[in-house]
């Protein structure tokens, strides 16, 4: 409701409230809200006024915060999907030259990465290791969620054993394992990865757990 219209229904309910009727009718001079103002049958009016303007629970809400939270999950699904078609070109210097591109050098890698680097060497040496492995490796992305500056994705990783990994010569054996990832943006560029991944049914598959 517009401010003009506020003031016009506050100036309506007192022209009621003061009218000679209202003044005079029990129920209206027997009310609480009546009995327990010193400023009398105005009191009404001050309730109703009080739902307005600041006090309305919509009234801070910014049409903008919600177009450029969209905007920004947009942005980074862009990011998300070349970094992903790099994963998925099976050519480490792609892989590698994309990382440098769209991931801070210090990325923050909470994953459980068996080898003493950091940040974006860290992951640039995961996918190294991933290839020499298997170098047919595909990644299909199940799902996606994006809001605001993190993306959500479940995978599902698949690949021929065909070189030494984790200590095991190659068996020629195909795995298939899933994996979940949330990703942080800033800036554009992923500045913050978590990962949680299905290691256990990996190794099993390869014969390094028994089932």
């Amino acid at each position: 409701m517009s401010i003009s219209l506020q003031i016009q229904a506050v100036l309506q309910i007192q022209a009621v409230l003061q009218s000679p009727d209202v003044l005079q009718s029990p129920d209206v001079l027997q009310s609480p809200d009546v009995l327990q103002n010193p400023d009398g049958p105005l009191a009404p009016v001050a309730k109703a006024s009080a739902v307005s303007g600041d006090n309305h629970p919509n009234v801070h809400l910014d049409p903008r915060r919600n177009l450029m939270s969209t905007t920004e999950a947009t942005s980074n699904k862009a990011t998300f999907s070349r970094f992903h078609d790099a994963l998925n070109s099976g050519d480490v210097e792609v892989i590698s030259k994309t990382i440098d591109e769209v991931v801070e050098p210090d990325v923050l890698f909470h994953a459980p990465v068996p080898m003493d680097a950091t940040g974006a060497q860290a992951l640039k040496q995961v996918w190294a290791v991933l290839l020499r492995a298997f170098p047919d490796i595909h990644v299909a992305v199940e799902d996606v969620i994006a809001e605001g500056d993190k993306i959500v994705f479940r995978n599902t990783v698949t690949g021929t054993h065909q070189g030494e990994y984790r200590s095991l010569p190659p068996t020629g054996r195909s795995v298939t394992y899933h994996e979940i990832f949330i990703v942080r943006f800033a800036g554009g560029r992923i500045v913050e990865i978590w990962g949680v991944v299905d290691v256990f049914s990996q190794l099993r598959q390869l014969g390094a757990i028994a089932d």
